[in-house]
């Protein structure tokens, strides 16, 4: 199989503006928890069923990488075995930091991250391998030929804590220092992730939906019933902002991409530990070479106890200023 699945067209971005119909944003929407208040993500989505469309399709397997640039891994989940792609040890005696990836598109799916992309193009990440950071590319359940079946942004967010849990036990990761990212589609589900844990020790997620109703029923990234508020709910990173107790940063090029799903996360967010980047003159796909490769020299510095990684938004726009 040859999969360039990263290199999604811009017409599968989110379409940001959710159906008629659909409640505003809010931070906690309008689930309640213990003592009447505001419920967080993982209180909402206890005791949860729900309810899925017959999935079909091909699962194809996963693609071989360079050895020497990944291993191709099985880490245990909730559905059975997932396979990812892992950096290699590089044998140097050394605990690294480590960053897991989730790319867009189809993102509970992986293939080909490994051939050089176009520099206004790179859904790679390749810049945090290429500065010594330990990657994981998992994928999910129901991609690739995985057990499982797709839940669009339910399941997937604990196959992704899944997926850090078997990254923190290699010999050479720094288990306390373990970042997480992702874009379009990953970035949804990573914004999510962060909001039913902080095992991360911080969070990039680059041009998530704040709905992912926005992201319409033929995208195929929706394999649940729409019309039922709650499974939408759930799956909506800008309900759950509240939840949110490790550093996350929402990054979106101000030009052709997301930029109206950040707007309107920033505008109900309360949370401190939520930081949004709009980024002038930048793409949702331009924006990524050159942010990643800023953010993973900040990575490694980040080496103290606790983080103190920052970034503001002045520091990625000069990178697009002509």
């Amino acid at each position: 199989m040859t999969r360039r699945l990263l290199f999604v067209a811009a017409a599968l971005m989110a379409g940001c503006q959710p159906p008629a119909g659909t409640p505003p944003v809010g931070s906690s929407s309008n689930a309640t928890g213990s003592a009447g208040r505001p419920a967080s993500l993982v209180e909402a989505r206890k005791g949860f069923q729900t309810h899925l469309r017959p999935q079909k399709g091909v699962r194809d397997p996963v693609d071989e990488p360079p050895p020497k640039v990944f291993q191709k891994v099985r880490y245990d989940s909730a559905v059975g075995p997932l396979a990812a792609y892992l950096t290699p040890d590089p044998k140097d005696g050394k605990k690294h930091p480590a960053i897991v990836w989730i790319t867009g598109g189809d993102c509970n799916s992986i293939g080909d991250v490994w051939r050089p992309a176009p520099a206004n193009n790179d859904q790679t990440a390749a810049a945090y391998r290429q500065a010594g950071l330990v990657m994981m590319f998992p994928s999910l359940r129901g991609g690739n030929d995985n057990p499982g079946i797709k839940e669009g942004f339910l399941g997937e967010v604990d196959d992704v804590l899944a997926a850090a849990d078997f990254l923190a036990k290699q010999p050479y990761v720094d288990p306390a220092r373990i970042y997480l990212g992702g874009h379009s589609t990953g970035g949804t589900l990573v914004l999510l992730v962060a909001e039913c844990s902080d095992r991360f020790r911080v969070v990039f997620s680059f041009g998530p939906a704040e709905d992912v109703a926005g992201y319409g029923p033929r995208s195929g990234f929706l394999p649940f019933d729409l019309s039922n508020p709650q499974e939408v709910r759930l799956r909506s990173p800008g309900h759950w902002l509240d939840s949110i107790q490790s550093p996350v940063f929402v990054i979106e090029g101000t030009q052709k991409g997301n930029l109206d799903s950040l707007q309107a996360m920033e505008r109900t967010n309360k949370n401190p530990k939520v930081k949004f980047l709009p980024v002038r003159a930048a793409t949702h796909f331009s924006l990524l070479a050159p942010a990643n490769r800023v953010i993973a020299q900040k990575i490694l510095a980040d080496d103290g106890p606790e983080t103190n990684l920052t970034l503001i938004e002045d520091e990625l726009s000069k990178l697009f200023r002509k």
